[in-house]
């Protein structure tokens, strides 16, 4: 498996990422693509099943290949996985779908990443019932305080959303969540990583480098790879 240092930028969530030197990409694979993760430097892998794509008649194929892959030495997390309240199908079938893959998590003992739009209930009800053993990354966070240490004190760690977190008004967010449970992402958009580091890092009165050395630590202990 390959490791960030703490002179990497991790971007913890992202799509379509080609090695970049200084820049540790976590690359997730949807299971509707059915792609396979490749050994590549400077890069690391989640697969799950996201409710954009998810439908009654394709719902056993991409557990399936949740089920094939949740093994795989490369791939450090499950997910993306979760809920969309306006994007997807019914709350029923993403639940029950939802469900399968916090198994497979726990079965494999591997972190879940998590896609949340406006069911937060939904989300919260489900790791009440199943208790992970593993943490779960909620990612594209952009919501309020309240929300965000709601979560945190239910042992999740959070991403903020790329274009959310380098607005000025995310200043006040950004300062009000335990640095220990935070981490930052491009989502495969057309954002540097590097950017949201400076930004974040000056919201926290902290330096570049210092910032690197916390999400690098945050790294470590979510994943447990030491």
């Amino acid at each position: 498996m390959n490791l960030p240092s703490q002179d990497d930028f991790i971007d913890i969530h992202t799509h379509g990422a080609l090695p970049s030197p200084g820049i540790f990409s976590v690359e997730t694979l949807m299971a509707h693509e059915n792609r396979l993760p490749v050994e590549t430097r400077g890069m690391a892998f989640t697969a799950g099943i996201h409710p954009w794509h998810l439908n009654d008649g394709n719902r056993k194929e991409q557990l399936d290949f949740i089920h094939e892959i949740a093994g795989n030495p490369l791939l450090i997390a499950i997910g993306e996985a979760g809920f969309d309240r306006f994007r997807g199908p019914s709350l029923e079938l993403q639940r029950s779908t939802f469900e399968e893959q916090v198994k497979i998590a726990g079965e494999v003992q591997k972190p879940l990443v998590i896609h949340c739009v406006r069911w937060w209930e939904e989300l919260l009800q489900v790791h009440k019932k199943f208790k992970p053993h593993k943490p779960w990354l909620v990612h594209g966070f952009r919501g309020k305080k309240e929300l965000g240490l709601q979560l945190i004190s239910n042992g999740m760690y959070i991403s903020f959303w790329f274009d959310f977190i380098v607005r000025p008004e995310a200043s006040e967010l950004i300062r009000a969540l335990p640095v220990d449970r935070i981490f930052l992402e491009t989502d495969g958009a057309d954002a540097d990583i590097r950017d949201i580091y400076r930004k974040v890092a000056g919201d926290l009165s902290k330096t570049v480098d210092e910032l690197k050395k916390i999400l690098a630590d945050n790294f470590y202990r979510l994943f447990k790879t030491y």
